[in-house]
């Protein structure tokens, strides 16, 4: 056996690590912990995997994962959803932690998914305080509508609340704009982002930490990892629906709310609104099509490092 031929598959939860290397089938668990996690490092390192394969698990992952990384084991992070529809076409319906395991040894052999670098620690920093935010505004907004139908004893306490998210909220804001500023790469692109009408801050910020990818893929890339490219829904002669899916859905839930602004104050998005609801489009379609405009002029202004020009078309 080539050991290039070595996948590991680990699945991850909160206090353990289920492994499984294929083809050779050897199972073992430890505690998700340092020490623990440094020596399967060295293990896994002893093996030469071609691919180690973590799924996502909303950064319960990051502990090992930076330490493969570390150790310049080809470590890939990979969607849950992809995972699951694998195991469904698979025919992999039973599940333990350890099944995981060894499923997505079996998807890295069978898919090969390619590895990529892991962010850096101030990328991770800025993706963190991004994520936080976003917690913070959908709490904000839960309690303004309990609010709506709670009694007067209720209402005090909820207002105190509402108060220390506020403040909670405006330190997020402060301490993004400082990382940022900080960083003169970043620096870079903030400005040039805030030169488009309908791209505040939020937005900004939420394209720097989750699309690192802008200016370096083509416009229908860019709009794919967003998940606003529409997808065709062809058999046949049946010629169905164009929709959109998939994609970095707080990303788009970001700029779906920076859409809506710019059908007002960005005079190019407010044009291709109007053409598409005057074409009979409904709204929903005519905004989704502005996402994906707004977005393609945020990856035009980084890939050619210039301030947007109504003038130059997207």
């Amino acid at each position: 056996m080539s050991t290039s031929e070595t996948i590991i598959g680990i699945d991850v939860s909160k206090a353990v690590l289920d492994l499984w290397v294929h083809p050779e089938g050897r199972a073992w668990r430890c505690d998700y912990t340092a020490e623990p996690v440094t020596e399967v490092v060295a293990e896994l390192t002893q093996l030469q995997p071609a691919r180690v394969i973590v799924e996502a698990t909303g950064g319960l992952e990051t502990l090992v994962v930076s330490e493969l990384s570390a150790a310049g084991l080809p470590v890939v992070v990979v969607n849950p959803r992809q995972v699951r529809e694998f195991a469904r076409a698979s025919g992999r319906l039973a599940k333990t932690d350890r099944l995981d395991a060894e499923l997505l040894a079996h998807f890295g052999n069978v898919l090969h998914p390619a590895p990529r670098p892991l962010p850096d620690a101030e990328l991770r920093e800025l993706r963190t305080l991004v994520s936080r935010r976003r917690q913070l505004i959908a709490m904000q907004t839960q309690e303004r509508n309990r609010r709506q139908l709670t009694t007067d004893r209720v209402v005090e306490q909820i207002d105190q609340h509402l108060d220390l998210l506020s403040q909670h909220i405006a330190q997020l804001d402060q301490d993004i704009a400082a990382l940022l500023r900080d960083n003169l790469v970043w620096q870079t692109r903030a400005r040039l982002l805030r030169s488009i009408p309908g791209v505040g801050p939020t937005l900004t910020a939420t394209l720097i930490a989750q699309l690192p990818e802008l200016g370096q893929a083509s416009h229908k890339e860019i709009a794919a990892l967003a998940g606003v490219a529409p997808f065709n829904r062809d058999s046949g002669t049946m010629r169905g629906k164009r929709s959109v899916w998939g994609g970095r859905g707080q990303l788009r839930a970001v700029l779906y709310m920076a859409t809506l602004v710019s059908t007002k104050c960005n005079p190019s998005i407010r044009a291709c609104y109007q053409r598409l609801c005057a074409a009979g489009k409904p709204r929903k379609v005519a905004l989704t099509a502005c996402m994906r405009k707004l977005l393609i002029i945020c990856n035009a202004v980084i890939k050619t490092q210039t301030p947007w020009n109504p003038a130059i078309p997207a």
